[in-house]
């Protein structure tokens, strides 16, 4: 894996409060755990985050499973850290975890 793919993600991950990389888009994810990491973060309110589509670059999804040691998609990165997947986006969401990660990022009540 290159280093470029690992510096891109880095930066990406530590130049935006959330970033979600996702299969397709926020407005039209394409598949259903992407679907529901973006349907928990619009109910919590959190109005601005980066939906990246790893469909549109072929290094993405290697250098994800490098960068978080993590072999899944979608994946959360808040503030620079990662989160997890939709499991644990789930049940974080469920606990009130995430809400409280987020902070005043999350506007919902």
């Amino acid at each position: 894996m290159t280093q470029d793919i690992q510096q891109r993600i880095h930066q990406l991950v530590t130049e935006h409060a959330v970033v979600l990389f996702i299969k397709g888009s926020a407005k039209f994810p394409q598949c259903g755990f992407s679907a529901n990491v973006v349907r928990i973060l619009n109910l919590l309110g959190v109005k601005e985050f980066l939906a990246v589509n790893v469909f549109e670059d072929p290094e993405m999804v290697p250098g994800l499973v490098e960068y978080a040691s993590w072999p899944t998609l979608p994946q959360c990165y808040i503030r620079g850290e990662f989160v997890g997947g939709s499991d644990i986006m789930t049940e974080m969401y469920q606990s009130g975890e995430l809400k409280q990660l987020l902070g005043e990022l999350a506007t919902a009540a």
